[in-house]
């Protein structure tokens, strides 16, 4: 026996199935925040590691993305460990499909979902996420069809990702922690981190390992003078 031809819940292509997609886009532009996401450019990837060091951001698309952890961010949060403070806040947003088809993908083919490894820009916070997971089932296909992702991120840990994208506070937001900058002596980096120790371990250590040529490894070897 067939399903009811009246009552079709799930017509993927029915005009019901086009108005709930039409609300749902509505409600993310109404409940929802303006966020950048930002596209990576693959540049030479470890076929051994699945992974790219060199890889780059360099296109922004900004839209409306609705933030689904209501109730702050997620993961362990902020806490003190042997390495110092460490901040591991989570978020989930859900993208529309269509509003990402019709700022990302219609420009760059290429990308016809959100994927893992790119970021968002979270203006709020002024903080990147790094997209670990894209669940396009998170609403299980109302009327027939999928209209949204969730996007689960988490905070970034900055390792000199480079950034082109065209926009300047994205593309210069880590300027002074980038190791190509100007920020790269033990001086530059103590007004940034004031609670580090790094030069007080770089003196301590003079006084114990040296290097030297002839001797690259311990203290310097003191040879006699006399035959």
């Amino acid at each position: 026996m067939s399903t009811n031809v009246f009552f079709n819940n799930y017509n993927k292509y029915g005009n019901e199935s086009n108005l709930f997609e039409d609300l749902v886009i509505e409600s993310i532009q109404i409940y929802g925040v303006d966020a950048v996401y930002l596209t990576r450019s693959l540049q030479a990837v470890d076929e051994i590691l699945n992974e790219d060091d060199l890889s780059i951001f360099n296109k922004a698309y900004e839209f409306e993305m609705y933030v689904k952890s209501v109730d702050g961010f997620g993961g362990e949060g902020d806490f003190l460990s042997k390495f110092g403070l460490q901040i591991r806040d989570q978020v989930t947003f859900t993208i529309a499909n269509r509003t990402f088809e019709q700022h990302v993908t219609r420009l760059d083919i290429t990308k016809v979902r959100p994927l893992e490894g790119e970021l968002i820009y979270f203006p709020m916070n002024n903080k990147f996420f790094k997209i670990m997971h894209v669940e396009h089932e998170s609403v299980f296909y109302p009327l027939g069809a999928l209209h949204v992702y969730d996007v689960k991120c988490e905070l970034l840990e900055y390792s000199n990702e480079r950034f082109q994208t065209g926009r300047d506070e994205i593309d210069t937001y880590f300027d002074g922690f980038n190791a190509e900058g100007a920020n790269t002596s033990l001086t530059d980096l103590n007004t940034f981190d004031v609670g580090s120790k790094n030069i007080f371990f770089e003196d301590e250590a003079n006084d114990i390992l040296d290097f030297s040529e002839s001797d690259p490894f311990s203290e310097v070897i003191t040879y006699p003078t006399d035959s």
